[in-house]
């Protein structure tokens, strides 16, 4: 069974086709890239597979699970976690406390249990503090535990983030464009992330990114979408050798 079913996902936003018959299937452990010009959709996209938007029309199979329509955080409870280009971390919460906070779903204890400091809210909290510290120590930033997340250079505030979606235990890890604002040697650790996260969790993995270099070095296969259509899709060298998409990127 796919991990990720799309058929026919659509939306309209007024007059304006933003995505259009958008048709995805991934399998189990897949590193899947969605790549397009600026515009072209990408992000849109996303935001249909996790709730930000309704689609106008299509389905969304998660684990063959209808999840079309479905609220943001309803998806995630489902399994689809996502991290964003511009990154969106708490910033004046530690490194520890940032992983945490996506543990809340799964670790609970009532307001009362928490003001009074009750046994179940200190046992819920250890249990909190030694999960994320296995995630920290994954990502080895087991060290900056107790680091403001603000401080952290740009390269581990990036891993930071695909630490806390790992905390939510997904199915399916969406990266949009992970690589943005990365120098060379950043990028290339980024890159063994992905690989890491993807091997070391069993994980599927749909990302948008613009970096051809990255996209050529993890992704198996590729999608490519230009003005909310379907351009190419198959396998990633193949792809980026087709003449349309190249003009896609580069004009004629």
């Amino acid at each position: 069974m796919a991990v990720l079913e799309v058929t026919n996902l659509g939306i309209s936003f007024g007059g304006l086709r933003a995505v259009d018959g958008f048709n995805v299937k991934i399998e189990e452990g897949q590193l899947y890239g969605l790549i397009g010009p600026n515009g072209a959709g990408k992000t849109t996209v996303f935001n249909l597979l996790t709730g930000v938007y309704k689609p106008t029309d299509g389905k969304i199979l998660l684990c063959g699970k209808d999840i079309t329509g479905k609220t943001t955080a309803e998806i995630n409870r489902e399994g689809i976690a996502r991290t964003f280009q511009n990154i969106r971390l708490f910033k004046g919460l530690t490194v520890l406390d940032n992983v945490k906070t996506a543990l809340m779903n799964k670790y609970k204890y009532s307001t009362l249990e928490g003001i009074l400091r009750l046994p179940k809210y200190r046992k819920v909290e250890k249990a909190m503090n030694e999960r994320a510290m296995e995630l920290l120590k994954i990502f080895e930033l087991d060290g900056q535990a107790d680091y403001l997340a603000s401080n952290l250079p740009y390269g581990k505030q990036r891993k930071l983030e695909i630490a806390r979606a790992m905390a939510t235990e997904p199915k399916l890890l969406l990266l949009d464009e992970p690589a943005a604002g990365m120098n060379p040697n950043e990028t290339e650790e980024l890159m063994n992330t992905i690989r890491f996260v993807r091997d070391t969790f069993n994980l599927t993995i749909l990302l948008i990114e613009h970096d051809m270099k990255l996209v050529s070095g993890i992704c198996e296969e590729i999608y490519v979408l230009n003005f909310g259509r379907e351009l190419a899709k198959g396998e990633t060298s193949e792809v980026l050798k087709n003449p349309e998409v190249i003009t896609a990127y580069l004009g004629e």
